[in-house]
């Protein structure tokens, strides 16, 4: 019998926008290869997988097309939002994934889904910041790739003052994990957060990701955490015939 696979688009509230994230959910984590090929099959920046704990949370992880990654925002809300969705967890009560990140939280707010994430701050090593002046500035931007992939840091952070209501931008790159540009990246917040609530003086802040598939985001940074929410829509259900 085949795995099922959803497809949901992130951090919008249409289709065909946002950031596309394929979800399984298991009966247990199968080989390490299998989920690899699969996050490459799928094709997309990550494929989440989860597995329910005896304690009534679950275990989750995610791959890029070519590494698993320690943490993911956009994966995370897809998997909550197919949890509610196809109820298996009760619309009004919160989730608990158990990540290499530690727990991280979803809860609803109507429409929203709120992610419950730990700070990171911009001197990660994982990670780079790199600030520009203005928004057009950044939406007409054109990194060099080549350059990025020698950095040190596995993404990179492009990001500048907002405009239309919203409190700043960004544009995220990680040509080092198969992703060459993300289009909504719900952990880019975890650092982007922090970094412009002090700039700004608010803990409260909306922020737009300039991808051509665009993202919004609704950041609220607390103490070591950083609450991102976003919306989510199903676009795809389908089945793998290569089981696990």
């Amino acid at each position: 019998m085949g795995q099922a696979v959803v497809t949901v688009d992130a951090f919008t509230d249409r289709p065909f926008a946002g950031n596309p994230a394929a979800v399984c959910v298991l009966d247990a984590f199968p080989d390490d290869g299998w989920m690899q090929a699969v996050a490459r099959e799928m094709n997309l920046s990550e494929t989440a997988f989860l597995v329910d704990r005896d304690d009534g949370d679950r275990d989750l992880r995610w791959f890029s097309p070519t590494v698993e990654v320690d943490i993911c925002g956009h994966a995370t809300l897809a998997s909550a939002h197919v949890l509610w969705e196809d109820g298996r967890v009760a619309k009004g009560k919160p989730i608990r994934f158990h990540t290499r990140s530690g727990v991280l939280g979803a809860e609803r707010d109507g429409d929203w889904i709120e992610l419950d994430f730990p700070a990171a701050p911009a001197d990660d090593a994982l990670v780079e910041v790199r600030e520009l002046p203005s928004e057009d500035r950044l939406r007409a931007f054109e990194p060099d790739m080549a350059e990025l992939e020698q950095l040190t840091a596995r993404v990179v952070y492009y990001t500048a003052p907002g405009t239309d209501g919203f409190d700043y931008a960004d544009r995220v790159f990680g040509p080092k994990v198969g992703i060459p540009e993300d289009p909504a990246t719900g952990s880019a917040h975890c650092t982007l957060g922090p970094f412009w609530a002090e700039r700004l003086g608010k803990r409260e802040l909306m922020a737009h990701q300039l991808s051509a598939r665009g993202g919004v985001f609704r950041v609220r940074v607390d103490g070591d955490r950083v609450k991102i929410a976003g919306q989510a829509v199903t676009v795809l259900r389908a089945t793998l015939n290569a089981g696990s």
